[in-house]
């Protein structure tokens, strides 16, 4: 069941849930996110992200096996390229196969972000793939650039959704890229989320929800969120049990030890599916 983002996130808009997109760089983490969403009967989003494809594998060696999953998975997969600022790559992606992609120009002044996003999204027509937007500039906690210049303005927000055409709109409203130092809860200026969601009434995403804390992921999604991005609890609960795992065995042969961590994998993608309220809602 490989399909874009647009139905399953027209699907959550109307229903008030969200779905979940994990980021993933192998077959492996794929498998681990899919059979996570098949346990729940959920639809999800393997989220590639640009950095990753460029420092990995790359799109074209990636993409065919993981859309042969999602073709014989019993739920709904998309595969969304994350980030993606370069716009050449962005395009090399959908001839690859994704069927939907980010066209990550926040860092552009809004009127070059409208143009650079409107043309990604006629050109994705050619492919049916999806196309996520963003205004505002998520942080990221290592550089700690969270603070008042990357929230996104609402009325600019609106605007750019009305002007690009764009099927889900990412939004900054207190989160961050990265693990927070532990026991840190970010706060999240909810008043944003809101009145964009009123002026747009479209799929909204939020970024970093890694460490966000499950009473602001719940009310985001009670709020309008559609689209949730996790990345680095994912990859941390795979760390932490091969860091346990080998402090137990340190000879544990490698096939055994990543076989093994993608439970953890899957454990930690189910919570993230039951505090989004997708569970058994893949078609």
């Amino acid at each position: 069941m490989y399909v874009s983002m647009k139905g399953m996130l027209d699907r959550a808009n109307r229903g008030n849930y969200a779905i979940m997109a994990i980021n993933c760089f192998n077959l492996e983490t794929a498998k681990a996110v899919i059979e996570a969403a098949q346990e729940l009967r959920a639809p999800i989003i393997i989220n590639l992200l640009q950095d990753h494809l460029k420092e990995h594998l790359g799109s074209h060696l990636l993409t065919e096996p993981i859309i042969r999953m999602a073709n014989e998975a019993r739920v709904e997969v998309a595969i969304n390229l994350d980030h993606g600022s370069d716009v050449g790559f962005v395009k090399r992606c959908l001839k690859d196969g994704f069927s939907s992609v980010m066209m990550d120009a926040s860092g552009y002044p809004i009127e070059e972000n409208i143009e650079i996003t409107k043309n990604m999204v006629e050109f994705a027509k050619i492919f049916g793939a999806s196309v996520e937007g963003e205004i505002g500039h998520i942080g990221s906690v290592a550089n700690n650039m969270s603070n008042d210049a990357m929230y996104t303005d609402p009325d600019l927000a609106i605007d750019f959704a009305q002007k690009t055409g764009i099927d889900a709109l990412a939004i900054s409203y207190g989160s961050s890229h990265g693990s927070y130092p532990e026991g840190h809860v970010p706060k999240f200026r909810f008043e944003i989320l809101d009145k964009i969601k009123k002026g747009t009434n479209m799929p909204l995403v939020l970024h970093g929800g890694s460490g966000c804390g499950e009473d602001n992921i719940r009310k985001s999604v009670e709020r309008g969120i559609n689209k949730i991005n996790v990345g680095s609890d994912f990859m941390k609960a795979h760390v932490d049990y091969i860091y346990e795992r080998l402090k137990r065995d340190p000879t544990i042969n490698y096939f055994d030890l990543i076989h093994q961590s993608m439970d953890a994998g899957r454990k930690e993608v189910k919570r993230y599916i039951k505090l989004s309220k997708s569970t058994g809602k893949s078609l």
